[in-house]
């Protein structure tokens, strides 16, 4: 089991940066997957990024794709997404994710996904 603990997240105008940190716990962090996704008010959870455990491959929707950046420090157990050119769609809860099924666990939410607590980001117009 990984427990995921998210960080970074604030109020940011449209057009400016954040970028998030995500600490997992255990010894194993490089065999897990890792990955972003965000809720935003009134919607439903959503893909956002993923990362596979070496940090060799990485996959975005379609909407950040250009603008979000996801990385991984396997020596630091964190994972970070660089969200840069942010636009007010872009408000929502982010939440952290593991799988050590893969991306593709994370790209179809499909399998066992731990989760963080989330982290708000807001985006103003």
């Amino acid at each position: 089991q990984v427990q995921l603990v998210e960080s970074g997240g604030g109020l940011v105008q449209a057009g400016g940066s954040l970028r998030l940190s995500c600490a997992a716990s255990g010894r194993t962090f490089s065999s897990y997957a890792m990955g972003w996704f965000r809720r935003a008010p009134g919607k439903e959870r959503e893909f956002v990024a993923a990362i596979s455990g070496g940090g060799g491959s990485t996959y975005y929707a379609d909407s950040v794709k250009g603008r979000f950046t996801i990385s991984r420090d396997n020596a630091k157990n964190t994972v970070y997404l660089q969200m840069n050119s942010l636009k007010p769609e872009d408000t929502a809860v982010y939440y952290c994710a593991a799988s050590a099924g893969g991306t593709s666990v994370l790209r179809t939410s499909r399998g066992n996904i731990y989760w963080g607590q989330g982290t708000q980001v807001t985006v103003s117009s």
